[in-house]
């Protein structure tokens, strides 16, 4: 805990102020209890919010089902390749969400 409070320190005073549960955060860090995110994560949640979609309504239009979409946001699962292609596309043509409509 030593520690934690050295590090603790070092990064409000990085910042110039006090952060209210960092040290939790750093203990829970310190034993893997932290949460972890992917970049397949971060790109399906982007593709998703860029289409301006909710899960529900971009799931069905990439014809997956919802859970499977939950499963790839939440990291429980990676899209295969042609899913993760498909989304970095989405990403930087948003338009293209709406083309999969009439596909």
């Amino acid at each position: 805990m030593k520690d934690i409070d050295k590090i603790a320190r070092a990064i409000e005073a990085d910042a110039g102020e006090e952060l209210p549960d960092l040290r939790q955060a750093l203990a829970e860090a310190r034993v893997g209890a932290g949460r972890v995110t992917t970049p397949a994560q971060i790109l399906v949640r982007q593709a998703r919010e860029k289409s301006g979609l909710t899960q529900q309504g971009f799931a069905e239009r990439i014809a997956t089902p919802v859970a499977t979409l939950r499963d790839w946001e939440q990291g429980r699962f990676v899209p295969p390749g042609g899913v993760l292609c498909l989304l970095r596309l989405i990403v930087r043509h948003p338009e293209l969400a709406r083309e999969l409509e009439t596909a």
